[in-house]
């Protein structure tokens, strides 16, 4: 995904057993699951990967895949089991294996199961030598048992993330939740309570157990992080080598992880504002970031007070547009695609004539319509196996599974209100109600406990300037990590580290190979690249590894 557009705008926007005794309900995750015994069924039967659904997925033709199952709830492991499907790219070099690299994109809801074909495009030969590259469907996600709550992605779009109404009200918000609760609860209701988190990190266990290996190395993006940490912490003495790139604060898990926000894309617009001033030749914005801002503005205005329609979708409005653009901000290289729409967009509502195919660009600059970039949702279609509404409803789930949310609309409502007034760039969409206020469950169990017990294995790495994880919230990670971990920050903007030529990626493929992880935390300087002015001329061959997901 090179444009994160997430797809909460559509179109123009948006069983093995293994894994460890569960822990009971009333008690708090916090230290290490039992040992027990190893799986005791046949290995997985790879075979071919089902075709890919849609255009622009670049799958690597050693892919195999398979399928486990594990049980739905992990306190009832003789009780019903649903399905992950697995998938691997086998080491060339099977004398120089260590084990496996499982690897997770983000999310929550986003695929990983092609994200071993992604890495082995990226990866040095020293680090793909060494593993195994192992993906997966997370529980409820794609070909793994899926989720669904029957939603109409085109005609909720500018709802899927909460912003709020132009004049800031959020009465609109407060009915999805509550109807959008509702509705997973009927389509799903029997699945929703077990996808969590936690069982998503003892899935991740019985995948190494159903492998034959005593641990697993690990590589993470964003909600991955997260991931990462919670198995590192559920299973210390299983976990090798762990990389987590753009991390989650896990005292922030949820609700106060989607506020940061606020102040995290305000920090972050500045970089888009810089290239499309030094650019006004280009786009004729403006020649200053103050004057491209204004523009930027005017245009939102515009939108909210007189939408567009979008030939064959729903309307583009200012929601839309603040959607598009909080997701152009995940990739410099996607600069200038936001540049030109924007221009375009400046036509469009003054009047001059204007080709009706520019509304319809936003659905290929990125997630929204690219099945390539794993977008949560997709891009409203759906298979015969995975309902349209996927990976939102699979997002909903973990959010609203992992931790209870507030309940109170006025909470909400008040906090919007002041968020707008600090924070305008969002226009008070972190703080707004998601459908987790009017869960129809409860969580099954506490959230896990992140600690730095455990061996000294996990790297973690993170942009300064980050429009979804912020570098505090990378902070907050290392902290509870403690002694475990080292941070490598990199002086940049956008959401992913990983194949953007920093030092980043020299130390994490040293740390994969060899196991050296940095004896201090360190700092280094963006790689000094910049997107060209011409989107057409915007370089392809960058490995960048995007997250999936908006986080």
């Amino acid at each position: 995904m090179r444009l994160k557009l997430t797809l909460f705008i559509a179109v123009a926007t948006v069983a093995i057993t293994v894994a460890g005794v569960p822990t009971s309900a009333g008690a708090r995750i916090g230290t290490p699951e039992p040992a027990v015994a190893e799986a005791r069924e046949a290995a997985p039967m790879w075979g071919e990967c089902l075709a890919v659904e849609s255009g622009g997925v670049s799958r690597d033709p050693r892919q195999r895949c398979a399928t486990l199952r594990v049980p739905l709830d992990y306190r009832a492991p003789g009780g019903r089991s649903i399905e992950i499907a697995i998938s691997r790219i086998g080491t060339a070099r099977p004398g120089a294996r260590r084990g496996i690299l499982l690897s997770n994109p983000g999310g929550p809801g986003g695929s990983g199961l092609d994200l071993p074909s992604r890495l082995a495009d990226v990866l040095p030969r020293e680090v793909l030598d060494r593993y195994d590259l192992i993906g997966f469907d997370p529980r409820g996600v794609g070909h793994s048992t899926p989720v669904t709550c029957g939603l109409d992605l085109m005609r909720q779009f500018t709802l899927l993330l909460p912003y709020p109404g132009p004049d800031g009200g959020i009465g609109r918000n407060v009915a999805f939740a509550r109807d959008t609760a509702a509705a997973c609860a009927e389509h799903s209701g029997d699945l929703l309570p077990f996808i969590t988190t936690a069982n998503t990190a003892r899935d991740m266990d019985r995948i190494r157990a159903a492998l034959g290996e005593p641990k697993l190395s690990y590589f993470g993006l964003s909600y991955g992080t997260y991931l990462g940490a919670v198995y590192v912490s559920m299973f210390p003495g299983r976990a090798d080598r762990i990389v987590l790139d753009s991390a989650v604060d896990p005292d922030l898990v949820w609700r106060d992880m989607w506020r940061t926000w606020s102040q995290s894309i305000a920090m972050r617009l500045p970089d888009l504002l810089a290239f499309v001033a030094e650019r006004d030749a280009v786009y004729h914005l403006g020649a200053t970031p103050e004057e491209v801002r204004r523009t930027y503005d005017r245009l939102l205005a515009a939108l909210d007070s007189r939408p567009l329609p979008i030939p064959g979708g729903p309307v583009l409005d200012g929601n839309a547009l603040r959607e598009i653009t909080r997701g152009g901000l995940y990739f410099d290289g996607d600069f200038p695609f936001i540049a030109g729409f924007w221009q375009e967009l400046t036509a469009a509502v003054s009047g001059s004539t204007v080709d009706p195919a520019i509304l319809r660009r936003p659905d290929r600059l990125g997630s929204v319509g690219r099945a390539d970039d794993g977008a949560v949702g997709g891009n409203g279609t759906g298979t015969a196996r995975i309902p349209a509404d996927n990976r939102i409803a699979a997002l909903y789930a973990v959010l609203c599974d992992d931790v209870a949310w507030p309940r109170s609309a006025a909470l909400y409502a008040r906090q919007v209100a002041a968020d707008r007034q600090v924070w305008p760039v969002t226009a008070g969409m972190p703080a707004n109600i998601w459908p987790c206020a009017a869960w129809p469950t409860r969580p099954v169990e506490p959230p896990v406990t992140v600690t730095g017990h455990g061996p000294r294995n996990v790297l973690i790495l993170q942009n300064t300037r980050d429009p979804a994880t912020p570098l505090a919230s990378a902070r907050g990670l290392r902290a509870a990590l403690g002694r475990r971990a080292a941070m490598i920050t990199v002086d940049q903007g956008g959401h992913g580290v990983v194949g953007l030529g920093s030092c980043a990626d020299e130390a994490m493929s040293s740390f994969l190979a060899t196991g050296a992880l940095p004896g201090r935390d360190r700092f280094c300087p963006a790689p000094g690249t910049r997107p060209p002015a011409d989107a057409a001329a915007r370089s392809t061959a960058l490995p960048y590894i995007p997250p999936v997901g908006p986080l």
